[in-house]
């Protein structure tokens, strides 16, 4: 008896290798923005971003911007945002999440953007993006070349050293062993395909001649829970820890996502010495 036709599974990813959510959005906002760890995380940003940027309201870059959550904190403080986002099915999400803001919505994945949106940019964004591409040690040369000198890069990444330590506390010995760690941008899993440490931002950064100005961990205990916390009272309890020692080593360098202010130099280590 014939077999009925097995399903699609192959990779969603696009020609450069990178993970796009067509197909995905209700998932995306379901699992990164849903629930009691999605809350924590913008809370944190709220608190984070006007310490560890200089916010004057100027033009603004966000790269892969997903839903619009950040493109509309920012346009509420006055900046004027262009939004990029490679998924035709994000984008309208975040029309519909960003009516009546003065924000310029474009459809184009990072790599394209020194020929759609060249800047240079004093500001730009790139919030959960790295993990998700194929190459992201060439994107963040993209990024640096799109930013104004004395320009700012608020950079956040999926921190691989947490998704092992994750592993571990959930059981995953051989996985967290063997460093199997990555997604593979398969069916509906959203495990990043590219996450990062620490010590490649440093090194990209350098190569890049990005000044690392300032760094956080975003949720450094709370997905390390064994249950998160149900009441209201214990979700403060949980959200004052966060903001103590989200800045404070060894700390940081275990939250689920690193979170970075990049700067690039008014002038070069050369001229600013003569």
């Amino acid at each position: 008896m014939p077999q009925p036709p097995r399903p699609n599974v192959s990779s969603p990813l696009s020609a450069h290798g990178d993970r796009h959510f067509d197909g995905l959005a209700d998932k995306f906002a379901a699992s990164l923005y849903g629930g009691a760890r999605g809350e924590l995380r913008l809370a944190l940003l709220d608190q984070l971003l006007p310490e560890m940027l200089e916010l004057r309201g100027q033009p603004l870059l966000d790269v892969g911007g997903g839903l619009g959550q950040l493109a509309g904190w920012f346009a509420a403080r006055g900046h004027a945002v262009t939004l990029t986002e490679p998924s035709a099915e994000m984008l309208t999400r975040a029309r519909e999440h960003l009516a009546g803001q003065d924000v310029r919505l474009l459809q184009a994945p990072l790599q394209a953007l020194p020929e759609q949106a060249p800047g240079p940019w004093p500001l730009i964004v790139c919030h959960a993006v790295l993990e998700w591409l194929g190459d992201p040690r060439t994107a963040l040369a993209v990024l640096a070349r799109l930013l104004a000198p004395g320009g700012q890069l608020s950079l956040m990444v999926f921190n691989r050293d947490a998704l092992r330590l994750s592993n571990v506390v959930k059981g995953n010995l051989e996985k967290a062993l063997a460093d199997r760690l990555e997604g593979k941008g398969q069916r509906t899993r959203l495990t990043p395909i590219s996450p990062l440490t620490h010590g490649q931002i440093e090194d990209w950064s350098a190569e890049q001649g990005l000044m690392i100005r300032q760094v956080a961990g975003i949720r450094v205990f709370a997905d390390y829970l064994r249950q998160s916390p149900e009441r209201a009272a214990d979700r403060e309890r949980l959200l004052a820890l966060e903001r103590r020692y989200c800045r404070v080593d060894p700390h940081w360098r275990l939250g689920r996502y690193l979170l970075y202010t990049l700067e690039r130099p008014s002038c070069s280590p050369e001229e600013a010495t003569t």
